[in-house]
């Protein structure tokens, strides 16, 4: 059982980690129901709102294990699969996807003016709503800051635009300090679709550090 092999696995061991999460993904793994919707490479499905995981930070992705297991984000069938995995198995599940590298699926491109509508919230927000600039948290690039902040470069439009509406409904409730439930509810639909648009089309650059990974 891969949870009693992790308990070998020493907090340098990145590779053997990763190789644990990526063997948890194929059947009969624990994860190997990942793959049917977040693609074979963690690429997710941008045309149907499911998210990519490639590149997400490790200490993130073990977050939100733990807030479908919780509650504090609500979704059926992530409800089931977190809550079929254990500690360790979350942790080797979040240090392979984090490890990828993996190229944006093909998508139709927003019109140029909504994803420049976006850009301009997204580097300067609305000083008219008090509202700062998503960069201002998860980077200027989109590229995430640590656990609280992910990567938004390459996500999926449409998974983006569905977590802001979830967060200004009350639905999804794990953001640290209430910050993207108030940054939510000050945003227009508009905004909501210009500034997923933005993020869709940004390149994917070099997947977020792990934990570990960091440390000299």
């Amino acid at each position: 059982m891969i949870g009693g092999a992790l308990l070998f696995v020493g907090v340098s061991s990145l590779p053997a980690l990763a190789d644990d999460g990526k063997g948890i993904t194929k059947p009969p793994g624990r994860a190997a129901s990942c793959t049917p919707c977040h693609g074979l490479n963690g690429e997710g499905q941008p045309v149907r709102g499911i998210p990519r995981l490639a590149g997400l930070n490790a200490d993130y992705f073990e977050r939100q294990l733990a807030s479908f297991k919780n509650g504090t984000r609500r979704n059926r069938i992530m409800l089931m699969i977190a809550s079929d995995l254990s500690d360790d198995e979350s942790k080797a599940l979040a240090s392979y996807y984090a490890g990828m590298m993996t190229p944006k699926p093909q998508t139709t491109p927003a019109d140029r003016a909504v994803i420049a509508a976006g850009a301009e919230l997204a580097a300067n927000g609305d000083p008219s709503k008090d509202l700062q600039g998503c960069g201002q948290c998860h980077g200027a690039e989109g590229l995430g800051a640590g656990s609280d902040f992910p990567r938004l470069a390459g996500q999926s439009a449409l998974y983006i635009e569905k977590m802001l509406r979830s967060w200004k409904a009350g639905d999804r409730k794990n953001d640290p300090g209430g910050v993207m439930a108030d940054v939510a509810n000050k945003l227009s639909d508009d905004q909501i679709k210009s500034v997923a648009a933005y993020y869709e089309s940004l390149p994917i650059a070099a997947p977020a550090p792990t934990p570990e990974a960091s440390k000299p």
